[in-house]
């Protein structure tokens, strides 16, 4: 299988273990899931078959995260506890995935349980010279860490760009460095907090999946995903916390999937550009919204387009005609996902298959799309 790693610009061979080590970050569950959030999942899902149908099993982390300002915000608006909001927005997207026929992951642990370990994370971090305490805070030390920016490949500028734009707090006057990143921090007077040597507090955000990641799967990753706007800060501060803490290698291969757009911006919660899972649920088949994301490659930019509905639709209805074994063309599929996961290439095969009344069943199962 070669699969494109963001740290290395490239399209690579990707040749795990048997047992494939994965962690996928997960929602932040202040609201419905919207079709940003399924396609990173599903693209994910469709990555863990063909690794099951080549053989290997599959232990997929994928967090929540359950302490952070935007599920703050929420919980303030809405008047209930960050808690109760949490579990009902958690509910709801496994709701959503079980729909769309994702399989289940291994664990998808809450941020709220992994205080203990991110404490002491933090000790190791602190221990090893990397980490600084200020302003009641305590603080990633970039200058010692030499290969910070390796991963996403990004410049100084372009760094403290996106770090400004995703809420990195370049201004902050205790931070040696824009770049630093925050570890631990005062909490808000109706946030929760926790104790710790530094003082009453909560965590920032990168430092919860270093700590789950690190519970859950050990020092070393076989492959970490996310959507492309967490490669930086979140997943370049990830990489430098954890191997800062444990002098091992993170993650062997970064795997980032494109973002969708929505009347020319980036489809986000803050714009409120969103197309929800559940809405569409209500009219659509979950299949036919299953087929309008895989139709897409997982790296290339999409729009959405109120077509996409109708065309899987006629695809789903085209396909459920050849309902039938076709082992040649199940192993041609096999042949374009191992080739970076070329989903638009099997969906291609899979049409002119129908269109010539071949069977399709096997190869559409392959794709997490079961036929009647």
């Amino acid at each position: 299988m070669q699969l494109y790693d963001t740290a290395r610009r490239a399209v690579v061979a990707f040749e795990p273990a048997d047992d494939v080590l994965m962690y996928t970050c997960g929602i932040t569950p202040y609201d419905a899931t919207h079709l940003g959030h399924a396609a990173t999942f599903i693209s994910y899902d469709v990555l863990q078959r063909r690794l099951i149908d080549k053989g290997h099993t599959v232990t997929c982390v994928r967090n929540v995260t359950d302490v952070d300002d935007p599920l703050f915000a929420k919980a303030r608006e809405l008047g209930v506890h960050y808690l109760d909001l949490a579990a009902s927005e958690e509910a709801r997207f496994e709701r959503d995935m079980e729909a769309l026929n994702a399989l289940p992951v291994a664990s998808s642990p809450r941020a709220s349980s992994a205080i203990p370990d991110i404490r002491g994370f933090i000790g190791m971090v602190m221990d090893r010279g990397y980490a600084y305490e200020a302003g009641g805070s305590v603080y990633f030390d970039v200058s010692k860490f030499e290969a910070f920016g390796s991963m996403s490949n990004y410049s100084e500028a372009e760094m403290l760009a996106y770090a400004k734009e995703r809420g990195g707090n370049v201004e902050d006057p205790n931070k040696r460095n824009p770049l630093d990143f925050v570890l631990w921090h005062p909490s808000a007077p109706d946030e929760p907090s926790w104790d710790t040597l530094w003082g009453p507090g909560r965590p920032g955000w990168h430092i919860e999946c270093s700590a789950l990641a690190l519970r859950e799967l050990g020092t070393t990753i076989d492959l970490h995903g996310g959507g492309a706007d967490l490669i930086f800060p979140h997943h370049e501060s990830e990489r430098a916390q954890s191997e800062a803490a444990t002098g091992e290698q993170f993650v062997k291969h970064w795997m980032h999937t494109a973002l969708i757009s929505m009347d020319g911006e980036k489809m986000s919660k803050s714009l409120g550009n969103l197309v929800f899972v559940d809405a569409l649920r209500e009219v659509w088949d979950p299949r036919v919204i299953r087929l309008g994301i895989v139709e897409h490659h997982y790296r290339t930019p999409w729009e959405w387009d109120d077509g996409l509905m109708v065309r899987n639709q006629e695809r789903l209805d085209a396909w459920q005609k050849s309902a039938t074994s076709n082992p040649d063309l199940l192993d041609a599929v096999r042949e374009r996902l191992d080739d970076d996961l070329d989903t638009p290439g099997a969906f291609a095969l899979i049409d002119a298959a129908a269109a010539a009344g071949d069977g399709v069943r096997e190869a559409s199962s392959l794709l997490g799309i079961e036929l009647d």
